[in-house]
């Protein structure tokens, strides 16, 4: 196949990038999915930040929204050496992009932790994310961490 030139490669990397975050998302929102829909949920997440990663105005903020997606893929589908690695990469990408990010870096650990079973590291990463939460200025931003935040026991 020949090469595509650049505009058309980068409307490409621009609809996947997109798409596949949409596609891991309702995969993720999915009850009871099979562990074939794991593997693809966690396939699309890779995806997404792949294509991300290949586009001109992607910044360490996208590379830190792209590895948290992958972090959740890879908890929910209990892969958490996979889950704590992505985490990790989040928390890089985020320590320049305010409270808002930072703190779903701290969420991303705060649930791998939870289901290794870690409740030191995970009530670390809980009380982290939860003072990130009190200087979130963004009402919405604030709600939606929150509630993400009350889910992981």
């Amino acid at each position: 196949m020949p090469d595509l030139d650049f505009e058309k490669k980068a409307e490409l990397h621009k609809y996947f990038s997109v798409h596949c975050f949409n596609e891991a998302w309702k995969l993720i929102d999915k009850q009871n999915r099979t562990s074939e829909e794991n593997d693809e949920m966690v396939h699309y997440a890779m995806a997404s930040l792949f294509h991300w990663s290949k586009r001109k105005d992607c910044t360490d903020r996208h590379k830190s929204i792209g590895c948290w997606q992958i972090a959740r893929c890879y908890a929910l589908a209990r892969n958490l050496e996979q889950a704590e690695r992505y985490g990790k990469l989040c928390l890089e990408f985020s320590e320049n992009e305010g409270p808002f990010y930072l703190g779903y870096a701290h969420e991303a650990l705060a649930r791998v932790h939870s289901i290794d079973g870690n409740a030191d590291l995970r009530n670390e990463h809980l009380q982290f994310a939860k003072n990130l939460c009190d200087k979130i200025n963004n009402k919405e931003e604030k709600e939606i961490l929150l509630a993400d935040l009350k889910t992981i026991t």
